[in-house]
């Protein structure tokens, strides 16, 4: 196969640039065709990933994390191209629900060497598409507001961000459409998961399936500040989905509005609700391990 390797320059702590060189050289020495996508910066990486669909690439393999990801999907969706992911990120919640090792470099080139395809959905939203959660409400507010800081770096620059959020946070009204039934919701948040997890292993959509044709909406209904910080630990373990308050809807369409809330996708910024999300099943062919029987 053509692959073109599409490193994010800023991914991992610049550690994707060796990555990438480093699947190049087991590439090539397996017989394939290997070069190296990598521009200033993510949006030249993006034009110069473009170049490389369009001039025959068989494989698009990014070398990042979600964000990276979120950035090359619209190239490849509902095509013939495949699909790659070499994980360089701090999240990297798209590999971990494909089963591609996070942690182990040559385990994750190793996918790629086994040439296994799997299909599987995607959420559309306009003309972005998600991988694994659109994000609206408390945990958006977040972003927003670490965004917004420069100090400190890494999760703890997240963790600081939860701590003063929490202290003006109050429910807030959403609007949600679902297949078309309109519902009317006081929430902390609402999730919408092609996949179960985001911001590197909140499984806020606990039990969601990335290809099985269907999106999971999830809602936190309100609750204390005190019990929201209580919680937060437990979307790394999906316990949350006990509590009583814990709400999930399946749909293949959802529409969310809430005034003056943003949205995320692959942690990435969507932009300001209201906003309407679409599963498009089986519309990416991914380099990855089969589905779990």
């Amino acid at each position: 196969m053509h692959l073109a390797l599409v490193v994010n320059p800023a991914s991992g702590r610049h550690r994707a640039a060796s990555i990438a060189e480093r699947a190049a050289v087991r590439l090539r020495a397996a017989g394939h065709t290997a070069h190296l996508v990598e521009g200033a910066d993510g949006a030249s990486s993006r034009r110069l990933a473009a170049e490389a669909v369009a001039t025959g690439a068989d494989a698009l393999v990014v070398v990042g994390g979600d964000g990276a990801l979120h950035g090359a999907l619209d190239l490849v969706a509902g095509g013939e191209v495949l699909f790659g992911l070499l994980p360089a990120g701090t999240g990297n919640d798209t590999a971990r629900s494909l089963g591609i090792p996070t942690h182990d470099v040559d385990a994750a080139i190793d996918v790629l060497l086994a040439g296994h395809v799997r299909t599987v959905d995607l959420a559309r939203t306009g003309d972005s598409h998600v991988a694994t959660v659109i994000a609206s409400g408390f945990d958006s507010k977040v972003n927003e507001r670490a965004n917004a800081m420069r100090w400190p770096r890494g999760n703890m620059r997240y963790n600081l961000a939860i701590l003063a959020e929490l202290r003006s946070f109050e429910p807030l009204p959403f609007t949600l459409t679902l297949d078309g039934t309109p519902v009317e919701r006081e929430a902390m948040l609402v999730a919408v998961g092609n996949g179960p997890s985001f911001g590197g292993g909140l499984r806020i959509c606990e039990g969601a399936v990335i290809d099985d044709g269907l999106l999971d909406v999830v809602v936190i209904n309100p609750v204390s500040k005190a019990t929201l910080l209580r919680v937060f630990p437990q979307l790394y373990r999906g316990t949350h989905v006990d509590l009583p308050e814990f709400e999930r809807h399946l749909v293949t369409e959802v529409t969310l509005s809430s005034p003056g809330i943003v949205a995320y996708g692959d942690g990435e910024r969507l932009g300001a609700l209201p906003l309407t999300a679409t599963v498009r099943p089986g519309a990416l062919r991914v380099l990855a391990p089969p589905a779990p029987t």
